[in-house]
């Protein structure tokens, strides 16, 4: 393999990685955000009011794009394995 390749192989790697991660990440930031506007409002300084919320929010974007996520890591594994077979 030349460096122009395992180049091209870690850049589909990190893109891989961002796609996978970046609806949890940005789903969690919106919720923790909106529930410390809450808390700094009502001034209750709970640490389970920010974990409840932001968990069962992960588990319903898990459900609406889990099957998207597992086809996208599909593609990727078998992209990954035809490289490596040559083909």
């Amino acid at each position: 393999m030349s460096e122009v390749q395992i180049l091209d192989i870690m850049y589909q790697t990190f893109q891989t990685a961002v796609k996978l991660t970046m609806p949890f990440l940005l789903v969690s930031m919106v919720v923790g955000i909106v529930i410390a506007i809450f808390q700094a409002a009502t001034q209750i300084n709970e640490q389970t009011m920010t974990f409840v919320p932001k968990f069962l929010s992960i588990l319903i974007v898990m459900g609406l794009l889990g099957s998207a996520m597992l086809s996208t890591l599909q593609d990727f594994f078998q992209h990954m394995m035809a490289l490596m077979v040559g083909s």
